[in-house]
């Protein structure tokens, strides 16, 4: 006779529960069951590396209880033992946090082995082990956790933070590829408290290895200020803008280095760009005379293919409304009156249309002349009214 398995509820879906916030996604680890068994009673195999299966009726996840022993450097490296045999203690053992080690029996009992309990009452994010040491990528995960519970008082508990720190000082986040370290940063720009990710990787020495332009203080400040009032004033703010809040007191240059190498979206790279450019635009000094200010403002919207791209700077031009009060040696009323005024261009100069021109006989390079004088000439209407 086969051994019977038992099923429970684990991880987030436990630790939010008892925080008593929304349980959005349920996972559960199978105790005493093989692959067969999974498949004979309906579940399909989804895991690649490690035996993962969902439900026929629920499409839940279902993880057959399974250790992991390091090999290598990284996050790679792992050796996965998944038998019947394997306890619900030895799995919950592998995980990273204690408030993410404990699991629910299905009459409602928690099991809690390494105190996760207790932290979530003392509101502290704790590694279970030693072995978190192991993979670099919990490093992220801890600062990711500590981002979305920050506004609840919780903090990385010292240990761990010292644990971090030694991780970081051997090298280890070194290893992580872009990636994964994009997959977290992107999900942490969208935590309650975003900037608390990078304070807690700056704390453990990680931020440096992963974004070396914010070794200097002032330009650290700086950008998590400026991500703070996208935060605040735009929550609506899309990935592209907070990512671009995050580099805005780079230059263009280093910020389309950065999102690059990072391996993130193209519209992240493109808005980042941007918004950097915008930032140092001379087309933001209205001292100059009209003439010159219409002509930097006609070349900063055909540098920003804003016929082509209009709402690409629009997303620009928002999150520099709400960020340009903290950038510093910037004339703030100067460069408010700026944004306000590219705005204003571009919505009079969207007004000239190509067809227009057509019917009056233009053609060939005599056109694209015709389109930028009567953009040009829109432009100016805007800057006649100030």
């Amino acid at each position: 006779m086969g051994t019977p398995m038992d099923i429970y509820l684990v991880g987030g879906a436990v630790r939010d529960q008892l925080l008593g916030l929304p349980v959005k996604d349920r996972d559960w680890v199978v105790v005493g069951a093989t692959p067969e068994t999974m498949l004979t009673q309906g579940f399909r195999q989804v895991g690649a590396d490690f035996p993962v299966f969902l439900h026929p009726h629920t499409h839940e996840e279902y993880a057959l209880a399974r250790t992991e022993r390091k090999q290598g450097r990284g996050y790679h490296g792992f050796t996965v033992y998944s038998a019947p045999d394997v306890t619900l203690e030895e799995d919950l053992k592998r995980r990273d946090l204690t408030v993410n080690a404990m699991a629910q029996a299905e009459g409602g009992e928690i099991i809690d082995p390494f105190g996760g309990q207790q932290d979530l009452q003392d509101r502290l994010l704790r590694h279970v082990s030693e072995a978190f040491a192991e993979d670099p990528l919990r490093i992220l995960r801890t600062a990711r956790f500590a981002a979305r519970f920050a506004p609840q008082g919780f903090a990385v508990h010292p240990h761990t933070l010292q644990l971090m720190q030694a991780m970081t000082d051997a090298g280890e986040v070194r290893h992580l590829v872009p990636e994964r370290v994009w997959q977290e940063l992107q999900r942490a720009l969208h935590e309650t408290s975003p900037v608390t990710f990078f304070e807690v990787l700056h704390s453990c020495g990680a931020l440096i290895e992963l974004l070396p332009e914010f070794a200097a203080q002032p330009v650290r400040q700086q950008a998590l200020n400026a991500l703070q009032q996208l935060h605040q004033n735009l929550p609506g703010a899309n990935t592209a803008q907070r990512i671009a809040a995050l580099l805005l007191p780079l230059s263009s240059a280093q910020a389309n280095n950065r999102v690059t190498l990072l391996k993130a979206p193209k519209v992240c790279q493109e808005l980042a760009t941007l918004a950097c450019t915008l930032r140092c635009s001379s087309c933001m000094n209205i001292t100059h005379s009209q003439n010159e200010l219409a002509e930097q403002l006609l070349e900063t919207l055909n540098a920003a293919d804003a016929w082509r791209r209009p709402e690409r700077l629009q997303e620009a031009l928002q999150l520099l409304r709400v960020t340009l009060p903290l950038q510093n040696g910037l004339d703030l009323p100067l460069q408010q009156i700026g944004l306000q005024q590219l705005a204003e261009s571009l919505q009079a100069a969207a007004g000239v249309h190509a067809k227009t021109l057509l019917a009056q006989g233009y053609r060939g390079p005599e056109l694209g002349q015709a389109m930028n004088q009567c953009r040009l000439e829109a432009v100016h209407s805007v800057i006649n009214k100030r």
